[in-house]
């Protein structure tokens, strides 16, 4: 027991904006946030996103720009997807595997524009790829083989890894590819490349505009609910963490994020390590929505969530409000 009323009065802390300050149990900082950034071919281009408004996919001189950005505003690190060329996609999606494709260019135009003062995360997943949309290789009956997708997912990362990538993210779902990965860049010479595993990835309803922001929505063929977590489960979630760690990942990755927070917490109290969030395409877009029907004030909507993820336990978010939320907390 603390005190009783009137000798305690919970409310006498809040009475001014000094004191909720001196007594705010949770901090959000621009540090807390990484900026998925969507890259396309060309020059000069800016190509919006229908569904997603104020997101747009940016060529490599963009892209450049964005990071800088992100580094002025104290973002540590920003997240890279490709749109790949549909001349260019596959079956088996072997432009994951050029060493000139989109995203290692990419990796090279923000190492040129900003060195080693910001990270750069990439996704290791075939979706960006393949001519059907699925995040692997597909058997006769269109089923994702997980075996050799693996193997496909090795080398994607090692092209990454060689192209300059600081944290390589497999959203894959495969089983077994965080400890084949790490024993890759381990042999490879890449100790130092982080693994940030989508560890607890949901078949979410939530990541229509990121397909359409990356051009696999129209040719996804099928669901992924064969690979991705059903969002009735919590434990399997448990056992997917426990299983990447062991595999040797540095940090997990929870997806969608406020749907799930739930999870963060519960995976953060369990394993006690660096748990991320991602603030998918789909709860963007809800925001935005919401403001722009004047349900809300947009940016107390924006910080609001992402004190949800810190609050949750997250380690920081990757969220396309990231420029607003850091110019918002004096970034």
């Amino acid at each position: 027991m603390t005190g009783s009323y009137p000798s305690t009065r919970l409310r006498r802390t809040r009475a001014s904006a000094w004191s909720r300050a001196l007594h705010r149990e949770t901090v959000l900082t621009p540090a807390d946030l990484i900026w998925p950034l969507f890259v396309t071919e060309g020059k000069g281009v800016e190509e919006p996103i229908g569904s997603l408004p104020g997101v747009s996919r940016w060529s490599l001189d963009g892209i450049a720009k964005r990071a800088k950005e992100a580094l002025d505003l104290g973002m540590p690190c920003v997240a890279l997807f490709p749109n790949t060329q549909p001349e260019r996609r596959s079956d088996n999606g072997k432009e994951a595997l050029n060493p000139d494709n989109l995203m290692c260019r990419a990796i090279g135009a923000i190492k040129d524009a900003c060195g080693e003062d910001i990270g750069v995360l990439t996704d290791v997943a075939l979706d960006p790829y393949t001519s059907h949309g699925q995040d692997g290789l597909l058997d006769d009956a269109g089923y994702v083989v997980n075996d050799h997708t693996v193997a496909v997912l090795v080398d994607q990362a090692l092209n990454q890894a060689e192209a300059g990538a600081d944290i390589v993210a497999p959203s894959d779902m495969m089983d077994g590819r965080i400890k084949a990965i790490r024993m890759a860049l381990e042999m490879s010479d890449y100790p130092n490349v982080q693994i940030m595993s989508y560890a607890a990835k949901y078949a979410s309803a939530f990541y229509g505009p990121f397909r359409d922001a990356v051009g696999s929505g129209g040719l996804l063929k099928g669901d992924k609910k064969s690979y991705q977590m059903d969002p009735a489960n919590g434990e399997e979630a448990l056992r997917e963490v426990e299983f990447d760690l062991a595999e040797g990942a540095d940090s997990v990755m929870v997806k969608p994020g406020l749907p799930y927070l739930d999870i963060v917490r519960r995976v953060k109290e369990r394993f006690e390590v660096p748990v991320f969030a991602y603030q998918v395409s789909g709860e963007y877009a809800m925001i935005e929505a919401a403001a722009a029907a004047g349900a809300g004030d947009r940016d107390e909507l924006v910080l609001e969530t992402l004190m949800a993820f810190k609050r949750a336990g997250c380690s920081g978010v990757l969220t396309y409000h990231a420029p607003l939320a850091a110019r918002l907390l004096g970034g």
